[in-house]
């Protein structure tokens, strides 16, 4: 079985193709082409499987890019994204470009295949929660231009399931974090201020309230999709069904790397007032049931999730941080 990944080169991406090659599966790895030859963080996967990857390079708003892509796949776990909340308010157009019509792109090169689709949401496409915890039932209120690019695919990968019979279901995760996270985020954040500033970090709000989910049960969650006799055209929420604050998790990251950090309050890191989302918390029992997937990663195993997280910062991020582009 052959299996393209658009997106590998990403977070989840990368992770998610680590572990297919290490259950043995044949992988293609679909990069957003770039003049660096860059594989992004593929870089940081177990040498072991790196002579295991087929490199494909293109780019998802190109449709025949994406038909090449394609061929000979039994299965596509399609992760290539636009992601970031706020630079939508400053490119929406490139939110849809690719995130909208990069993933029409791949339904269309799809058609009358049947080739396994698995897609990728987020849970910012609930927006403030209406109810908590929040289930696949929640309506959709998109917050901005991301989210609403997003909610945009989840509906295509919906219609090509109920119009052209493409078997597909649709993986939403809830707040993933861990080793390789972009430094946007706000725990790679929190985690790399701690270990670059001896007095203070700064951070935007700390009371907003997310459901924090680690990359290994985020993928595991992925595969279980992947293995279940789906109903095509399902959703599934990834999460732990428990909520942090941001200042909970910064307290606790504080405490674990340096103690004497204080916070101070960053008005330029906040969101517009109507864009904040205050609470995600998952209810997970679709995926419990249908799925057979349960988060490991809770409680006292959050401690270490954490741990390792800040470990493969130590290690690798932070090597020439005192001299990279990053703004943390």
């Amino acid at each position: 079985m052959k299996i393209l990944v658009t997106g590998s080169e990403g977070f989840i991406g990368s992770h998610l193709t680590e572990k297919l090659l290490n259950l043995g599966y044949d992988v293609r790895a679909f990069i957003l082409y770039n003049s660096f030859n860059s594989v992004g963080l593929l870089k940081d996967v177990n040498p072991k499987y790196k002579k295991k990857i087929e490199y494909f390079f293109g780019d998802i708003r190109d449709p025949l890019v994406v038909s090449k892509a394609v061929e000979d796949c039994d299965t596509i776990f399609h992760l290539a994204s636009l992601i970031g909340i706020p630079y939508s308010y400053i490119a929406p157009g490139s939110y849809v470009a690719t995130n909208i019509n990069g993933t029409l792109n791949l339904l269309n090169s799809i058609k009358g295949k049947k080739i396994k689709f698995i897609h990728t949401s987020t849970s910012e496409v609930y927006g403030t929660a209406q109810y908590q915890p929040i289930n696949e039932l929640h309506p959709l209120n998109a917050q901005s231009p991301y989210a609403a690019s997003k909610i945009a695919a989840d509906q295509l990968v919906l219609s090509y399931a109920n119009t052209f019979n493409i078997p597909s279901i649709t993986i939403r995760p809830f707040n993933t974090f861990g080793p390789r996270q972009s430094l946007r985020a706000v725990i790679p954040t929190i985690i790399t201020q701690c270990l670059t500033n001896s007095k203070n970090i700064r951070l935007g709000s700390l009371s907003p309230k997310r459901d924090f989910t680690y990359i290994k049960d985020t993928v595991n969650g992925f595969i279980a999709g992947f293995n279940s006799n789906f109903k095509s055209g399902e959703t599934f929420n990834l999460g732990t069904g428990t909520e942090i604050s941001i200042g909970e998790i910064a307290k606790i990251l504080i405490k674990k790397i340096n103690p004497k950090l204080k916070i101070n309050n960053d008005n330029i890191r906040k969101r517009p007032k109507k864009s904040e989302v205050m609470r995600l918390i998952s209810d997970n029992h679709k995926a419990k049931k249908e799925l057979k997937w349960k988060p490991k990663y809770i409680n006292k195993k959050l401690n270490e999730a954490f741990d390792e997280t800040i470990q493969w910062y130590k290690g690798n991020e932070l090597i020439n941080l005192s001299n990279s582009d990053y703004i943390v």
